[in-house]
């Protein structure tokens, strides 16, 4: 079995916790509470959320690929008007694959599409890693966080679709007696179950730092 090079053990376990931060520690809705408007607005559905967060991943590790790459010639005072170039690219060609592959996916996804370009998630992972960090890196960082951001919108998604319509990704779960809560598929149920599921992740995190606190005051008093 081939050994890594020791200098380059390092960076594996660097792009690893980058990778990870985005799915749980620093998860993009969950916990930085950001692109809340496609988060709100799409997820009515569990294949709407799903569509919603690999159009955002593929924008965004797109992007972070290219700004990584062309960093050292990005001059700084244009810096923000090329990001934003870069990333209105991505969702122009995203956009069109949709339309030209999925088109009723397109048409329920409508305008929130082409304001991708200005979802803060996108941009902000330019400006604060990708423009300062390798391709390697940033690829890492940009995947970690896209996977947390489309895990929300299929959580949230999910949710209102089995309780809003008895279904999830468009299968019958719940049979013809099931009375739909019809609120939940519209715009104050995505508030209501964002709430919730904020609540909820919030409990779970405060609980794993509390029993990693305790584990770490019994390694102490028995080291």
């Amino acid at each position: 079995m081939t050994q890594l090079p020791a200098q380059s053990q390092p960076e594996l376990e660097r792009m690893q916790h980058e990778f990870v931060k985005g799915i749980w520690d620093e998860n993009p809705v969950f916990v930085q509470v950001l692109g809340m408007c496609p988060m709100l607005a799409v997820t009515n559905s569990a294949v709407n959320g799903l569509a919603m967060g690999l159009a955002t991943m593929f924008v965004l590790m797109g992007s972070s690929l290219m700004v990584s790459s062309l960093r050292s010639y990005i001059p700084k005072q244009v810096r923000i008007s090329a990001y934003i170039i870069v990333i209105a690219t991505f969702v122009t060609v995203v956009d069109m694959l949709l339309k030209a592959a999925a088109p009723e996916i397109h048409k329920e996804l409508g305008a929130f599409i082409a304001l991708i370009v200005v979802n803060c998630l996108i941009l902000g992972r330019q400006e604060a890693f990708a423009s300062k960090n390798s391709v390697r890196m940033a690829l890492a960082d940009a995947g970690g966080m896209s996977i947390g951001f489309t895990i929300a919108l299929v959580m949230l998604g999910g949710v209102r679709e089995i309780l809003g319509s008895g279904s999830l990704f468009g299968v019958d779960l719940l049979g013809p007696n099931f009375e739909p809560w019809v609120i939940m598929i519209l715009p104050p149920g995505g508030f209501l179950m964002l709430g919730l599921l904020l609540l909820v992740f919030a409990l779970v995190k405060e609980k794993r730092e509390k029993l990693a606190a305790s584990l770490a005051e019994e390694e102490d008093a028995n080291g």
